[in-house]
């Protein structure tokens, strides 16, 4: 069984005391392949370490992530278009928009978002979409952009049912992590309504450790618990599950 964690952040600091032990834990599990998101330039040394002391199984982002959307923002996509044109990556990501932090730069970030969209376009590249508070913000640019060659994963979905199909109307998957084994996280009472050929899994690790890790960190071990969750919404085995997760994630990432 090879289950595929699509996004956790594991060059973060936080798993500087334990990484090697970390990932054991998830490769003795039968998590195989773990997708990369960047967050800004400051991580790039770190993520290409990660890659080369794993390199089987570790598949490289890049792209800004709103939250570092600063005034520096075009020095940074730069960097971002430079990477793109010397090496290979498999996504940009995570890029979008979120309002929780910083309402006033809502400007530069729907432009930075829209940019290394187009930049996915160039590349032939799926995009990895962070929205936070940001729904209808990060609709409006996906509308603009609206095509054969948009495509993705709406990270870490935990917007409505209709928020849903309108992420899917775009030609995304719906990135599904920790969220769906909160008892407030609503994503629950309606996943069994979306085919589960629309979803990937995820961690965002270190954040969004799933019940009953909630609050503690989180690592890509932690995905079992989201698949458990899942099959158990689905009422199907964790084999056939993870069999066509990963086959989504293949779909999407073109591996």
């Amino acid at each position: 069984m090879i289950i595929t964690d699509t996004h956790a952040h594991l060059y973060s600091e936080e798993f500087d005391n334990d990484r090697e032990a970390m990932m054991q834990r998830a490769l003795d599990a039968g998590i195989t392949r773990f997708f990369i998101p960047a967050i800004d330039s400051s991580y790039t040394q770190a993520m290409l370490d990660l890659e080369q002391a794993y390199p089987s199984h570790i598949f490289l982002m890049t792209g800004l992530h709103p939250t570092h959307v600063k005034a520096d923002f075009k020095e940074e996509l730069e960097h971002v278009e430079k990477q793109l044109s010397e090496r290979k990556f498999y996504a940009v990501g995570e890029i979008g928009v979120d309002l929780y932090w910083d309402k006033s730069t809502l400007r530069i970030q729907q432009e930075a978002f829209k940019f290394q969209i187009q930049l996915a376009k160039k590349y032939k590249l799926p995009i990895v979409i962070h929205c936070r508070d940001a729904f209808d913000e990060v609709f409006e640019v996906l509308e603009s952009e609206v095509g054969e060659d948009l495509f993705g994963i709406f990270h870490c979905f935990t917007g409505t049912y209709e928020q849903a199909q309108k992420a899917l109307s775009y030609n995304m998957k719906l990135g599904i992590g920790g969220v769906v084994t909160f008892k407030n996280g609503k994503i629950d009472q309606f996943m069994n309504q979306i085919d589960p050929k629309h979803i990937v899994l995820e961690t965002d690790a270190p954040y969004l450790a799933p019940t009953p890790f909630r609050g503690k960190r989180n690592e890509s071990f932690y995905i079992t618990k989201v698949l458990e969750k899942l099959c158990a919404l689905y009422e199907m085995s964790k084999e056939e599950l993870a069999v066509i997760t990963t086959q989504n994630s293949k779909d999407v990432f073109k591996i």
